[in-house]
């Protein structure tokens, strides 16, 4: 936020969204068990000289429920691709088959669904972390403003109250989503 801007609640709760939004974009990415194109979302392949995402450079899809196929549209990509997957920490390796790529996707065993569990909560604590980035934001903005003149200390007590109980609803969304992922995931 601009220093001289006004203080806008509604701002504050739209980036908390985000992070929230963005933890379920992490989510669809573990997989439950069923082969799903959202699966290799989280991949970046190091290529043309920067970190771009997989679906970027090749279209991903699941044929069967056990399997996922990778076409990769830059036949000097195959190499990078492959790496970026194996390097994904999701348990997939990749069957260079030309230039496609085949992953089977191997049953969950109790050890990986742990795994993946653990994965699931680390998504979800960065997720806490960027909601208490923007709380901390906001709050330095609400302080400045008051040291400036701009509001009272009533106001400044005020809309704090409100900042927090934002933060508090974003961080309960959180734990919500983390808590039916898991349970997706742990699901036999």
């Amino acid at each position: 936020m601009p220093a001289n801007a006004p203080f806008n609640l509604d701002d504050v709760k739209k980036r908390m969204d985000g992070a929230v939004a963005a933890l379920k974009g992490e989510f669809s990415g573990l997989r439950t068990g069923r082969a799903s194109a959202h699966l290799l979302d989280p991949v970046h392949v190091d290529a043309y000289g920067s970190s771009t995402p997989l679906n970027q450079v090749a279209a991903v899809s699941a044929p069967e429920a056990r399997m996922l196929t990778v076409q990769i549209w830059d036949r000097a990509l195959v190499g990078a691709v492959d790496k970026a997957i194996r390097a994904a920490g999701l348990g997939l390796n990749p069957i260079v088959d030309g230039q496609n790529l085949r992953i089977p996707i191997p049953p969950l065993n109790e050890e990986r669904r742990k795994e993946l569990a653990k994965l699931a909560g680390k998504y979800a604590e960065t997720a806490r972390v960027a909601i208490r980035n923007v709380r901390r934001d906001a709050m330095e903005h609400l302080k400045k403003l008051e040291k400036d003149g701009d509001i009272g200390q009533d106001v400044q007590k005020k809309q704090s109250d409100q900042v927090q109980q934002a933060t508090d609803a974003a961080i309960k969304k959180v734990d919500e989503a983390l808590k039916v992922k898991e349970e997706e995931i742990m699901q036999v």
